[in-house]
């Protein structure tokens, strides 16, 4: 360490690791002491925009992170309450002389970032906050005339041709004081949740990089072939990891590069493909950045002001998982069972809740992220915001995916739906590629909940009408 100051404080935030970390390497290189600190919030019982299994997940990677920190010398102290009060006590109380912190991507985030930049000016504190949420910084990709990018292909080739920051070195070592009280690591009854059943992923950064050396080596060569196929681990499965900041983009990118050396045609085009799935990513961070109102409206003037129906029971059938539909409902039990739920199923679900219920993407949006081990603000507000055809570079109004087709395209042997529907398990899988008519699948499964064509026709209707009133 290179001693120039006494006492440094590092606030984590979603940014749970120890290697790669721009704010701990340089507090390390800067102070003599350094105090990582968690603030732990102090709501209850429910919240909507998490949910049991992601807390149980953060609490998991918190425990890691405080054992990881022990192994050099230190020690993760954990308070709580409003982030200004606790630090600015964690500070007087230490005689902190710079705070460390990565910059949230979110506009809730930035607010406190602000407020707590001019309360460390009245108190002497230098501010020393980095951009670790993604390779590039919002500020970084813009058009030729320093605007943001509206679109995502445009954004992409010029994120993809830019060269991407190296990982810094992992610190070898770390002095927290003794002296520095600390709460009780989290658990689920900090915030009056109860746990819910079905398996745990592993949390904490060896979890991850574990995860991802597996993605890299198995799966990612092939990401471009099999990316959309549900029933198939074709996918990385870091998405969780990233939210939590579990593991490095930076050195994601350094270990893609490498690989992409070596690979064959086929591997280098699984590379790329995988690398524009990061740019959409870093887009949908972007357009967050840029454009905050889309947390509350639709990113597309043209669609504010949609008159979405008011949910109904069927509300309760997607949530559940008994639509009649199985993709969806595989999705969706998938979901409620362990917290992820793949890519393209994501697509299909949504734009079922959106295209064929109806419904505002505002209550599905709500919804995922209760339930996603990965949700993920900004992607997940993209994601639903593309599904409904209201978003930046969204999937136009009329293009309505029809579940019955998803099917017989994305898991055409029925696999991934019997996996998640043990009632289909005996039934033909060519069954599941068009409506069943007025009798059911399977005895104990529900007829469909609504005629898909019927309601495509009727989604069509309310988006034309409000395109001409806008007009």
């Amino acid at each position: 360490m290179a001693g120039g100051c006494r006492t440094g404080v590092i606030w984590y935030r979603r940014d749970l690791r120890i290697a790669d970390h721009l704010g701990l390497a340089a507090a390390s290189q800067l102070c003599d002491a350094v105090l990582p600190v968690y603030i732990v919030s102090n709501w209850s019982q429910h919240h909507n925009w998490t949910g049991s299994k992601r807390q149980q997940f953060l609490c998991d990677c918190l425990t890691s992170l405080a054992a990881g920190l022990r192994e050099l010398g230190g020690r993760l102290i954990i308070r709580s309450g409003p982030p200004l009060d606790a630090i600015r006590a964690l500070l007087i109380e230490s005689r902190a002389e710079i705070l460390f912190f990565q910059k949230d991507p979110d506009p809730h985030g930035q607010r406190v970032e602000a407020a707590l930049s001019a309360m460390c000016a009245t108190m002497g504190v230098k501010v020393h906050s980095f951009h670790d949420v993604s390779l590039l910084g919002s500020e970084e990709v813009l058009t030729a005339e320093n605007m943001p990018y509206r679109v995502y292909t445009p954004f992409s080739k010029n994120w993809l041709a830019r060269e991407k920051p190296k990982p810094v070195p992992t610190i070898p070592s770390l002095r927290t004081p003794p002296d520095i009280a600390s709460e009780e690591l989290p658990t689920l009854a900090t915030w009056g949740l109860a746990p819910e059943n079905g398996p745990q992923l592993a949390a904490g950064e060896n979890a991850a990089q574990q995860r991802f050396e597996i993605a890299l080596h198995q799966r990612i060569g092939q990401y471009h072939d099999r990316r959309d196929i549900p029933a198939v681990t074709g996918t990385s499965r870091i998405s969780q990891d990233l939210r939590f900041g579990l593991i490095s983009l930076r050195s994601i990118a350094a270990e893609l590069s490498d690989a992409i050396k070596s690979a064959s045609p086929a591997e280098r085009t699984g590379i790329h493909t995988f690398l524009k799935e990061l740019a959409w990513r870093e887009f949908y961070f972007a357009i967050l950045a840029h454009f905050p109102e889309v947390l509350q409206e639709e990113f597309s003037p043209q669609w504010r002001g949609l008159p979405w129906d008011e949910p109904d029971e069927k509300l309760l059938a997607w949530q559940s998982g008994t639509t009649g539909f199985p993709i969806v409902d595989a999705g969706m039990r998938e979901l409620h069972a362990t917290g992820f739920m793949h890519n393209r199923v994501r697509m299909v679900t949504a734009m079922f809740f959106t295209k064929d219920l109806h419904y505002d993407w505002r209550i599905g949006e709500s919804w995922f992220m209760q339930h996603l081990l990965d949700g993920e603000i900004a992607s997940n507000n993209g994601g639903w915001q593309w599904s409904a055809g209201t978003g930046a570079d969204a999937a136009p109004y009329f293009r309505i995916q029809n579940p019955w087709t998803q099917t017989a395209r994305h898991d055409p042997e029925g696999i991934y739906i019997k996996r998640w529907i043990p009632e289909l398990a005996d039934v033909d899988a060519r069954k599941f590629h068009s409506p069943p008519g007025n009798k059911p699948l399977a005895p104990d499964y529900p007829l469909p909940i609504l005629d898909h064509d019927t309601e495509r026709l009727r989604c069509l209707e309310i988006f034309k009408h409000h395109k001409a009133r806008q007009q």
